[in-house]
């Protein structure tokens, strides 16, 4: 009988930016990481005769959500980065790039050419919460390490 791993707390989230630095995100008010890929990777053309074309295609763009506590040092990492980004020449905005390692689960994924979607949402109420922070990523590599 084999046994697998997860453990959430094994990841490390790795952001750099030339003109920020880095921030190395080990647990400390992560809640969630999730990377979408955008482009379908196939298409089929069916002609009349039912004659399938099918395409591969190169995109391997999408997106990572990250969820995080809105007290967090990474919230505030993230909120200056943005705000810098925001008012940096355009040339800046998109050389972001997010590690992500799962060593239990012998992930790795690297994403480059990375910009933030927006803001996130800002929760108040009587207990603390988790904010989302949307990034779009022109190249994702998922590998096995």
């Amino acid at each position: 009988m084999s046994t697998s791993i997860y453990s959430f707390g094994d990841v490390t989230l790795t952001l750099s930016h030339p003109s920020l630095g880095q921030y190395v995100a080990g647990g400390e008010g992560l809640g969630s990481i999730s990377t979408s890929m955008a482009t379908d990777r196939t298409t089929h053309d069916v002609s009349a005769d039912g004659s399938v074309m099918v395409s591969k295609i190169k995109g391997r763009n999408g997106s990572h959500a990250i969820a995080i506590q809105q007290t967090s040092p990474l919230n505030q990492w993230l909120l200056k980065a943005y705000n810098y980004l925001e008012n940096a020449p355009a040339n800046e905005w998109a050389k972001l790039s997010i590690v992500q390692r799962a060593p239990s689960m012998h992930d790795l994924i690297t994403s480059t050419g990375v910009s933030f979607q927006k803001l996130p949402d800002k929760p108040y109420q009587a207990q603390g919460q988790q904010v989302t922070w949307n990034f779009m990523a022109a190249d994702i590599q998922q590998d096995v390490i």
